[in-house]
């Protein structure tokens, strides 16, 4: 790979140089081929330093492209990801900018983005937070999620919060014994959650979740959106705050 971006450089370094050249390297014959490819050995051992120039101007090129195209995932997809009426809203609902989450209750980075994510809320009273519960790590990550959300459905808000906020708390395997422990911390109906927890709702909601992080090229968590930028992996409090004014200008 690498061997590649350094003969593009050296192309578009000739051409650059010398726009009248009509540098056809299948037109070349073998020498000239084996000449070509001494001059422009030669120019990277007489100068090292470009390599990474080069290389770093390519990823960066390659960031802007990425960033634009999620910027235009976010604009096409805005309805689905701020206002789909059924992912919990937290933080202050009318606060001036959203945050939305991408998560699954066993990824070890969610966990750590979970307390980043608590300091940001309580320090700025003023975001909107989203959960979109995206259970991609097997079995157990599927059954937390049906869970929250059957609690959702069955006890409300505030009760799927303080589930919520004990699954990203809690290390242990998930087994439904575990959940139902957990639920019962809270006094909540642990017999009609579980009977829910295979409801069509349920399953509409992880279907319709999903099928929006497939549009948004998601494949990991957790997946922050926040305005119109994708945020892709663990960032800490500082940084979301740095992003959170830049975008309030």
């Amino acid at each position: 790979m690498l061997k590649k971006r350094l003969m593009a450089f050296a192309l578009s370094l000739i051409t650059a140089t010398a726009p009248a050249l009509a540098l056809d390297l299948s037109a070349m014959s073998d020498e000239e081929r084996t000449q070509f490819g001494a001059e422009v050995r030669a120019y990277l051992m007489e100068n090292p330093q470009v390599i990474m120039e080069a290389v770093n101007a390519l990823e960066e090129r390659q960031a802007e492209v990425q960033a634009q195209a999620d910027v235009d995932l976010v604009s096409r997809n805005a309805e689905a990801i701020f206002n789909d009426g059924f992912s919990y809203v937290g933080g202050n609902p009318d606060g001036d900018i959203t945050l939305v989450e991408f998560m699954d209750y066993r990824c070890g980075f969610c966990k750590r983005a979970f307390g980043e994510v608590e300091k940001l809320l309580a320090a700025d009273d003023n975001i909107r937070f989203v959960v979109k519960e995206f259970p991609i790590l097997g079995e157990q990550s599927l059954l937390a999620s049906r869970f929250a959300i059957a609690t959702k459905l069955e006890e409300g808000p505030d009760a799927y919060k303080a589930m919520h906020d004990a699954l990203m708390s809690y290390n242990g395997d998930i087994t439904i014994p575990a959940l139902r422990r957990l639920a019962d911390t809270f006094g909540l109906n642990t017999d009609q959650i579980e009977a829910r927890m295979e409801a069509d709702e349920v399953t509409q909601e992880l279907m319709a979740t999903r099928a929006l992080a497939q549009r948004l090229q998601i494949s990991g968590t957790p997946t922050f959106v926040l305005d119109d930028e994708m945020l892709r992996g663990f960032l800490p409090m500082d940084q979301l705050q740095m992003i959170v004014d830049e975008k309030r200008g």
